[in-house]
Parts: C-alpha cells; structure tokens; sequence
C-alpha cells in the first residue's frame, strides 16, 4: 500500500481487534499504540493497565513507556506492583493481554528470551518481564509482531518464555493457564487466529495485496488457512491522520 509503512499497517490492524473489549493489560511498544488508536476510534470506554502498577490508565499524551510517569495522571488506580501482579492479574480480572514477541509456534507459545542456542545465543533479548504472568491469567493474548518470517515463525521455540495452554498441560505439574492463550496474531501479512487452548493458529485474513500463498511460505509450520478467510480493509484516512498527526506525530513507535 502506496505511503503506509509497516508499523502503521500493525498498529491499525491490531487497533480494529480491540473492538467490544473493556479490560486491556497493555505491553511496550506497538500495543501502548494500537491501545491508544482504539479508545479514538472502536474502543472508547476501554480501560488500559500496566505492569508498573497504574490501572484504568487515561494519558494526555502517548507515553514513551509502560513507566512513563504520563500514564499516571488522570488513572483511575495506582499500586505497587505486588499488589498489580497478585490481585488484578492473578486475580483473572484482565480481559486482553496485548503482548509482543520474538517467536511464536504453532499453538501460540512464545519466546522472548534468546535466538539461538542457550549457551551461545544469536541474540539475547529482555525475556519475561511480565509477559508470563499475562499469558497464564488474562482471558486472552493478542500478540503483535514486527516481523512475519521463517524465523519468527517456527515449528520449534529456541527457548520457550510464555507457554501456550496447551505446552503447559503436557508439562509436569505446575499451574495451568487460566484463559484461552494466544488467540489473535496480528502481523503485516495477515491475523493468525486459534479459538481454543488445544487448536493451532490459522489464517483467517490477509492484509490489502498479500496472498495466501505469501504468508505459508512466511511461516515455518503448514499453516492451515480457514474457510471463511477474509481480506483486511486498508488503513483509512482518518486513522492515519490520528495516527501520524495527534498520537504519534513524533514518531516513537512508528519507527
């Protein structure tokens, strides 16, 4: 699409997800975005929290992180994190999830520790964080990532971070996850989407231009494509321009 750049593609797409829902624990980066174009445009009364401990988060203006003190003014509540982690996210009381990620497999596990091997890794990456604690508790997980390749894609995790339900119920003991996982991907090729905790992600929309064809030969499994697959529609005009003019005019995530 002629003058829509990746990230702006990502952030409008992940934004139109969040349509119909209330409460959104949001993670660095592209999610604080698509939060953010949400609540202007099919999400109005959506409450956002993050890990620092702010919850029903209402900024002036786009904060630079999940601690930026912008988030602070205006929230409706904000704890320390023990209580952030113990009572509203171990307490299942978070709708979405909206995480990033390194690599994802076919059942929605995600990987945002290292490339590579362990002991010599490619690349070292933050790892948890609080992603884990997400994945385990919210009612689902939306997962935007930057890249859609072999890759990123894979039939086998380097290191596993953020167990899908389904690789936590064949592990040995330990708690199981209390919502569905992943159930949305968005990616500049398309949405990958699973239902349940035991299903594999599916192709149920390319984005504007992009053929089926593209994203299988993008992702490292067979990927099955669902029979009511649809096309996305483009970005409008006025989600660029909130985008690009009111949101994000300085361009911190729309790298």
């Amino acid at each position: 699409m002629n003058g829509v750049t990746s990230s702006e593609l990502l952030t409008v797409t992940a934004a139109r997800e969040l349509a119909q829902r209330r409460l959104v624990f949001s993670g660095h980066g592209l999610p604080t975005l698509a939060v953010a174009l949400a609540r202007h445009t099919v999400a109005p009364h959506i409450q956002t929290v993050y890990e620092s401990g702010v919850t029903g988060a209402h900024p002036e203006e786009l904060p630079r992180s999940v601690t930026d003190p912008v988030i602070v003014a205006g929230a409706e509540c904000v704890m320390g994190m023990p209580q952030m982690f113990g009572y509203v996210l171990q307490g299942q009381r978070i709708d979405v999830g909206f995480l990033g990620s390194a690599q994802i497999d076919r059942f929605g596990s995600l990987n945002s520790s290292i490339v590579g091997d362990w002991d010599r890794p490619r690349v070292r990456l933050p790892g948890s964080g609080g992603a884990i604690e997400v994945m385990a508790n919210a009612g689902e997980i939306l997962v935007v990532m930057r890249r859609h390749d072999r890759s990123t894609f894979v039939p086998r995790l380097d290191f596993c971070t953020s167990p899908s339900p389904r690789r936590a119920g064949q592990a040995r003991g330990g708690a199981q996850p209390y919502g569905k996982g992943v159930t949305r991907v968005i990616t500049d090729l398309g949405i990958l989407a699973r239902d349940s905790g035991d299903e594999e992600l599916e192709l149920v929309a390319v984005q504007p231009g992009v053929t089926v064809g593209q994203v299988r030969a993008a992702t490292g499994w067979e990927l099955r494509v669902r029979d009511d697959m649809a096309q996305l529609a483009p970005p409008s005009a006025d989600e660029l321009k909130l985008l690009r003019e009111e949101l994000d005019p300085q361009r911190l995530y729309l790298r």
